[in-house]
């Protein structure tokens, strides 16, 4: 299983990797006013979440409940934002569902960690 979990883990950086690109160029197309409020936002909440992946991948595995859960935060307001640029039709029905999959993929995968860390790290 600890191999699995390291798949895991290394699976969800190309996935990150390829969400940011993607919601980049969304950004980049929103009104400018908002580009620099939420759309800042957005990226720092990705950035930070893409930091706390790389994180998963160099610490020991007693810590890595702690940084899954923030991942797991970190993904829930981005679901906000994104839900927040849809109401406000700055982005239009497909970009949304798409990048929504793409935070579900994410999330999939992460529940898999959290629950695995969950059940090993009982003390």
């Amino acid at each position: 299983m600890k191999e699995n979990t390291s798949n895991r883990k290394l699976e969800v950086i190309p996935k990150m990797e390829k969400y940011i690109q993607y919601m980049l160029e969304i950004i980049i197309k929103i009104p400018r006013t908002e580009k620099y409020s939420i759309g800042t936002e957005y990226k720092t909440s990705m950035y930070e979440t893409m930091k706390y992946i790389m994180y998963l991948n160099k610490i020991e595995e007693s810590k890595c409940l702690y940084y899954t859960n923030i991942i797991d935060a970190e993904l829930n307001v981005q679901r906000i934002y994104l839900r927040i640029m849809h109401k406000n039709k700055w982005i239009d029905d497909k970009k949304f569902n798409i990048a929504m999959g793409q935070i579900y993929e994410l999330g999939k995968i992460l529940g898999g960690l959290i629950k695995y860390y969950g059940k090993n790290n009982k003390k």
